[in-house]
């Protein structure tokens, strides 16, 4: 069977986009190496697909942010990668973690014990990189801890340091004091350990001046199609979204639509339900403020977001323009996911890794489009 005679809903990931968006931020932050934040599946693209695409582009290091997500990327990484797992490791799974050749981010003082006595019990310098905590209060080791594991010889010993990092909390806000207050932190204590790759800047920071750059820019949203400011790296879409037309309707004035009945329609309107819901990944919050859009027309969404299904209005359509089977789009050259996050009051993120596994995906990769079962990106 086909998605059209299977899927309500139909997700699709261009790939050759993707690569085309690393290919664009690694010339632009070079001589830094580029490498990827696959975590969240590919913040729910799909990290099965998205690391040999971006491992055909020479991208030699990716992130995730937990072991199992690592685990679960053996069979497509490569043996000259390196896997950064953000979040360190969970108490009792630093053997696992060892067996396999991941380099966990050190974050804490219990999990820098934890990782030094694997690393003795197995007799065995251990990889890692080793997390500061330059402002942001988050993840990561202060100062004074920097500095004690500096002075340690036995440290060096134990753990062999791959990397040294932070997180910015404004990257995004390339004016905002607290930048340069990291920067300087981090290199204050980046310098306690010469010679180690230093990294700092996520897409957003790849975008700050080179400073930032340091020896690896982690990118991350950016890859799956969130564009930067104007100067840095051009960007392209990788993401499209459509959903069928289950019913199409006329409502006198007076009407109520949807749970609540939290919209009245002023006059007579035209409307379409629409088989995406929350279910699906479609904010509630959009409700009676959100859009499809069907050949460049903007259909706005009345009443709440259900479980299920939505309804547009078609008011502004020709009569007969949709009919039932019909797909509209969601995401897509009509709809930008960072014109779905601000309607919806978020951020693209939250959309990108909230869409869910009832979509029907179809993959774009070296111009030849491939299906595959809904939520199975293998």
């Amino acid at each position: 069977m086909t998605h059209e005679m299977t899927y309500s809903s139909e997700l699709t990931i261009d790939l050759d986009a993707l690569a085309a968006n690393y290919r664009n931020l690694r010339d632009h932050v070079t001589p830094a190496q580029c490498g990827a934040v696959v975590k969240a599946d590919a913040y729910g693209v799909g990290a099965m697909r998205v690391v040999p695409a971006l491992y055909r582009e020479g991208c030699r290091t990716f992130f995730v942010a937990q072991l199992c997500e690592a685990m679960e990327l053996r069979d497509v990484v490569a043996s000259d990668c390196t896997v950064v797992i953000l979040n360190g490791l969970d108490p009792g799974a630093e053997d696992s973690c060892a067996d396999q050749g991941f380099v966990p981010a050190l974050n804490a003082p219990g999990a820098l014990h934890r990782w030094r006595d694997t690393a003795r019990r197995r007799r065995q310098r251990l990889p890692a990189a080793l997390q500061f905590d330059t402002g942001m209060s988050r993840l990561g080791v202060d100062a004074a801890m920097a500095q004690a594991l500096a002075d340690d010889p036995s440290f060096a010993e134990e753990v062999e340091l791959r990397l040294v990092m932070t997180h910015l909390a404004s990257a995004d806000e390339p004016d905002a004091m607290s930048n340069a207050a990291q920067l300087n932190r981090f290199e204050a204590m980046a310098a306690l350990f010469p010679g180690v790759p230093r990294s700092i800047a996520n897409s957003f920071g790849s975008a700050l001046p080179r400073a930032f750059h340091n020896d690896v820019v982690r990118a991350g949203i950016a890859l799956y199609g969130v564009p930067l400011p104007a100067g840095a790296a051009a960007i392209r879409p990788v993401v499209s979204l459509r959903a069928r037309v289950l019913q199409t309707r006329e409502i006198p004035a007076g009407t109520g639509v949807g749970y609540g009945l939290t919209y009245t329609a002023p006059d007579v309107r035209r409307l379409a339900t629409l088989a995406i819901g929350y279910a699906d990944g479609w904010p509630r919050a959009l409700s009676n403020r959100g859009a499809a859009c069907h050949n460049g027309v903007r259909l706005p969404i009345v009443g709440r977001v259900s479980m299920d299904s939505i309804m547009v209005d078609i008011s502004a359509l020709d009569a007969g323009a949709l009919q039932e089977g019909d797909l509209v789009e969601l995401i897509g050259p009509g709809q930008s996911l960072d014109q779905v996050a601000a309607d919806a009051g978020t951020i693209a993120y939250e959309i990108l890794t909230s869409l869910g596994r009832r979509h029907a995906r179809s993959y774009l990769e070296r111009g030849i489009t491939t299906a595959c079962i809904a939520g199975d990106v293998r």
